[in-house]
């Protein structure tokens, strides 16, 4: 059984990884932009929402119930 295992494969060496892209290339630049516009237009209705996690915590602006004609 030793036999079928005794020798291992030998390995190469892997090639070298190419260098990380600048900030200064034009591919990087316009990648960055688009990513910036995605999350601007992703954001939606988000926005729009004024309150809190907690809600509106000021007291409600109403008026007491007053029959018709009745001051």
């Amino acid at each position: 059984m030793t036999a079928l295992f005794s020798s291992s494969p030998k390995m190469e060496a892997p090639a070298p990884a190419p260098p990380p892209p600048s900030r200064s290339d034009a591919e990087v630049q316009g990648a960055a932009l688009d990513a910036r516009r995605r999350m601007a237009a992703r954001s939606g209705r988000a926005s729009t929402i004024l309150t809190s996690g907690q809600g509106v915590t000021d007291e409600a602006k109403t008026k007491a119930k007053t029959l018709l004609g009745a001051a």
